[in-house]
């Protein structure tokens, strides 16, 4: 393959300033080295601005996936995956439904193109993967990839996400989904325990998070840019990154959430209504502090369900294809980390203070404050939290408006 040269003249004529300009260089440049630098690309992925442009994403996400754009396998005939299709009309329908994913403005006639692409990768990926269950919200994440890569090339890094990020989602019962919801309050509840036992005491469970989850947030976020930054994140990451930025969505919103009236539909209801406005680089930030700092093999520990635990696909990442263990995302987050409280030691006195404390905490707060994380944590013990879906039925339409 031949070597990838940097956008001439910034992206679509704009002139990107120095420090994106450096971005673009260091991006060409893991591409470019022999063998590509993977461990560099996942930090440019999360770092401010992530992949800054869809023609670098095209180049870059099917190396955080390991996916060889060389050897894509040819898409079957439309009707020979159409027919005797146990999933096709549910696709159909819910493909049909998608319009506010398209770009505005786009043209009718080459928008019903790519919703009947949209359908072919999906279905494409379900016949050659039998294992795997069709659910709603699926077409939402494969819409962010064929808009962004073509139809060919999504299908392959679709097929990849979905046998391994996405394969909880797609068991035939909900049980893995539910499990991973059940991690959302136990990281709450170590950040912010006021905001915790308030929810608790509100019984909201963790149901207004599951389109977040099932669909990395592409079904709530009506601005696209916003989309493509967070799966530019999430695919650099651990499968469970999506459930970590969900809780910094909340800890961010923790004024609302109190000031609320404290019963299941009131929390509900604000919590399910997503900002658009959204901080997005600062909570992207806090997210991968608190994956580090609270990391998935604590939270399978006093989960619920830890014997289900054993089976998800978020506990055998380990597996994940990835060429050495420095290209892992947990390697690369650690090391973010580290280097971030490298720079925070050097802050001294007052300032370093007021940096990370927002308001009086505990003396426990105080001291990890100093120590210099970014995000204080309460107690090691994590709540058992019941199933999030227990009173799903009362919500069922509300899941996805």
């Amino acid at each position: 393959m031949g070597r990838q040269s940097p956008p001439r003249n910034g992206v679509g004529g704009h002139d990107f300033d120095a420090k994106k300009k450096r971005k673009v260089a260091e991006i060409y440049q893991a591409l470019n080295s022999d063998p590509i630098n993977v461990a560099k690309l996942r930090r440019m992925a999360i770092s401010e601005g992530g992949l800054l442009t869809d023609e670098i994403r095209r180049k870059v996400w099917p190396k955080l996936l390991s996916v060889n754009t060389d050897d894509l396998p040819p898409l079957p005939a439309r009707k020979e995956l159409r027919e005797d299709n146990k999933d096709y009309q549910q696709v159909l329908l819910d493909v049909r439904r998608s319009l506010r994913r398209f770009p505005p403005g786009m043209p009718d006639d080459q928008r019903e193109g790519l919703q009947e692409e949209l359908i072919d990768i999906i279905l494409h990926v379900l016949q050659r993967n039998p294992q795997l269950h069709y659910y709603q919200g699926y077409h939402d994440i494969v819409v962010t990839f064929l808009l962004v890569v073509g139809d060919r090339l999504a299908t392959a890094l679709v097929e990849k996400l979905s046998t391994h990020h996405l394969r909880d989602f797609m068991d035939s019962t909900m049980d893995n989904t539910k499990h991973i919801l059940n991690y959302l309050m136990p990281i709450i509840d170590q950040v912010n325990p006021e905001v915790h036992d308030f929810m608790q005491s509100a019984e909201v469970g963790t149901i207004f998070a599951l389109s977040w989850l099932i669909t990395w947030f592409g079904h709530v976020l009506s601005d696209f840019r916003h989309v493509v930054r967070l799966y530019d994140f999430f695919l650099a990451c651990h499968p469970l990154m999506p459930i970590y930025f969900a809780a910094v969505i909340v800890l961010h919103r923790e004024q609302e959430v109190l000031d609320c009236e404290c019963d299941m539909a009131s929390v509900h209801h604000l919590l399910s209504q997503i900002p658009q406005d959204l901080p997005y680089e600062s909570l992207i930030s806090k997210a991968g502090d608190l994956f580090v700092q609270f990391p998935p093999s604590e939270l399978a520990k006093e989960a619920a369900q830890a014997a289900q635990a054993e089976r998800t696909a978020a506990s055998t990442f380990k597996d994940f294809e990835l060429a050495s263990v420095q290209q892992r995302p947990d390697t690369v987050l650690r090391q973010r980390f580290r280097e971030r409280l490298r720079g925070e030691e050097r802050l001294r006195g007052e300032e370093r203070t007021k940096s990370f404390l927002t308001k009086p905490r505990t003396n426990r707060f105080v001291k990890l404050a100093v120590m210099g994380l970014t995000v204080a944590l309460g107690a090691a013990a994590l709540a058992m939290v019941k199933s999030a879906l227990e009173w799903a039925p009362k919500f069922q339409l509300q899941i996805f408006p």
